[in-house]
């Protein structure tokens, strides 16, 4: 054991489901980052990327039937997942072997993931991190974000592929804001790819809000009413 993470057979920890994080042999990676295994229904699927194929035939839990969608093939390709709680799709990628210190606790430098909104799921639900977060579009969009920073401020970010509509490919969110995500209605879905650095762990997130949220941030932008609010919060109001 080293910084409380298992050495043998190339093993370097766990994600956030349990499942192992290894640095594999024999294929080549960048420096200090490592790549996401598990064994899923008897096949072993590696995350290594985009179009990187896996082996066996899992399905993963809460994913829909196959279906000729681009969004469920993506889904079934990379092996995401449904995300409880803020909704939509994810499955990790890798986490740093760099090791940091904030606020005198050990974090890994960076983590990131894979995240996916459909007509399913359209909305990733309002939520706090602790890390920055960036977002990188991969495919599909838009996607309107919907940001909170910690003096008052709310802004209306597009992550999408038209810049000559204002839409932009990667979105960057300060850490320490809320977020909300949504997509737009005649998008059929968007994938990412989502960088957190420091990397995300469960005590640096924090999902819905209540009344105070509201009191905060409504009028603080012609979208930002009640109402509007409420429905980025969803399943997460805390009344």
């Amino acid at each position: 054991m080293k910084d409380g993470y298992p050495q043998a057979m190339g093993v370097v920890g766990t994600d956030w489901n349990g499942l192992e994080l290894f640095k594999p042999t024999g294929v080549h990676q960048p420096r200090g980052m490592t790549t996401r295994r598990a064994f899923l229904g008897g096949a072993m699927t590696m995350a290594l990327g985009p179009g990187c194929a896996t082996s066996g035939t899992h399905q993963p839990t809460g994913a829909p039937a196959p279906t000729s969608s681009r969004a469920d093939e993506w889904i079934r390709t990379l092996g995401l997942r449904a995300l409880e709680g803020e909704s939509g799709w994810f499955r990790e990628i890798a986490v740093s072997g760099l090791q940091v210190h904030e606020s005198g606790q050990p974090l890994r430098a960076q983590s990131s993931i894979y995240y996916l909104l459909n007509r399913f799921r359209p909305i990733n639900y309002l939520h706090w991190l602790a890390s920055d977060d960036t977002h990188v579009l991969c495919e599909g969009g838009p996607v309107d974000y919907f940001l909170f920073h910690p003096e008052g401020r709310a802004e209306r970010v597009v992550l999408g592929s038209d810049l000559s509509r204002g839409q932009r490919p990667v979105v960057p969110v300060p850490a320490g804001c809320w977020k909300a995500l949504r997509l737009h209605p005649e998008a059929e879905f968007a994938l990412m790819v989502n960088v957190l650095s420091p990397q995300w762990t469960p005590q640096r997130v924090k999902v819905g809000a209540g009344a105070d949220f509201l009191e905060r941030y409504s009028g603080k932008a012609p979208w930002a009413t009640p109402d509007g609010l409420r429905e980025l919060i969803g399943p997460g109001w805390r009344g």
